[in-house]
Parts: structure tokens; sequence; C-alpha cells
């Protein structure tokens, strides 16, 4: 759903969506299951920075769907319901001109940019989805992961394979850990 600065002119926009798996950019690690459900509304926000008036596009929302991501130990499939509610800014690129390397303030990073006349609300979404999910999801609390040595789920078998040794370029600290426990 593309959202442009002239339908904002004129009035504010609504929007109650519904994306099929597969159609958000989501990256290879992560899997859309259900269909996105969104819902919200955008409108026109006129900033003035300095003599210049700027359109800004605020997004507002909420949206809910289950993904399927692999537990980052034992790297089995995990689905989780993802649900938040978003309240973004969108200023257009270019609109205030800056040094190449300029200092951003606090209130600057929570602006995102777009292009032409408008924004694409998938691209939104799918941003909205990744900050939602966890950076290392796991399939229990106390997952096992997978062997060191041959790869098996621990979770599932165990295996045969000797607990790893120590690294030897360590050794000089357990020894100096070992003396001043005793």
């Amino acid at each position: 759903m593309f959202i442009s600065i002239q339908d904002l002119q004129r009035q504010e926009v609504t929007f109650d969506e519904h994306f099929p798996p597969g159609s958000l950019d989501l990256g290879a690690e992560i899997s859309q299951l259900t269909p996105l459900a969104a819902k919200g509304q955008a409108e026109l926000v006129e900033e003035h920075e300095g003599k210049q008036s700027i359109a800004d596009i605020r997004l507002r929302g909420e949206f809910s769907t289950r993904l399927e991501m692999r537990c980052a130990r034992c790297l089995e499939p995990v689905q989780r319901d993802v649900t938040a509610n978003f309240d973004l800014i969108y200023r257009p690129l270019g609109a205030v001109p800056r040094p190449a390397e300029a200092a951003i303030s606090q209130a600057e990073t929570e602006v995102g940019y777009y292009q032409g006349s408008g924004l694409q609300l998938e691209q939104a979404l799918a941003e909205q989805v990744l900050l939602a999910v966890p950076l290392r999801e796991l399939c229990t609390a106390d997952c096992k992961g997978l062997c060191a040595n041959c790869g098996k789920n621990l979770n599932a078998e165990s295996c045969e394979c000797q607990p790893a040794q120590g690294d030897s370029r360590w050794a000089a600290l357990e020894n100096i850990k070992s003396k001043l426990q005793e």
C-alpha cells in the first residue's frame, strides 16, 4: 500500500491491511507463517526547520503475525506470535541539508526517511516486525544446543564426545586462579 503525500494533504489515511506470508521482506532467517494484520492511520505533519516547511508523514498503528525463526542454540524451528504498536515519523530524504559528517541529536534518531512522493507501508511494517523480534530466539530456556564436536542436537540425543579440553594458552591464568583460591 502506497501512502502518498497528495492523499495526505487532503485527509488522514486509515488502513486495515492483511499482508500474506512472503509479501514482506524479512530476510532469510525469518519466515512469516500467517498474514500480517496491520491497522492504523497516516497523517501529514508540517515541521518547520528555520524558514523551510517540511512535510513529514506520521504513521501510527499496530500489527500482529506469527513468525518462524531458528533457535540460537540448537537451530530447530521456533514459532512466535509478534504483536506491537508503532508511532513513526518519516521525513523526505534530503529535506534538511547536512554536512557529510555531522552529529545528530537524540530526536533525529527517531526519524525515518522516504523518497519521492510518499511511503510504502510494507517497508515500514517489515522494519517494525524485525525490531519486534528478539536478537536471539530460544526454543526453550534450558535448550542444550548442539555438540561442538559432532553437531548432534543435545536436546534430542546425547553424544559420546569427550568434553572439550581447555585451551593451553589459558593455563597460566588457571595457575594464578588456583593460587588465589588457596
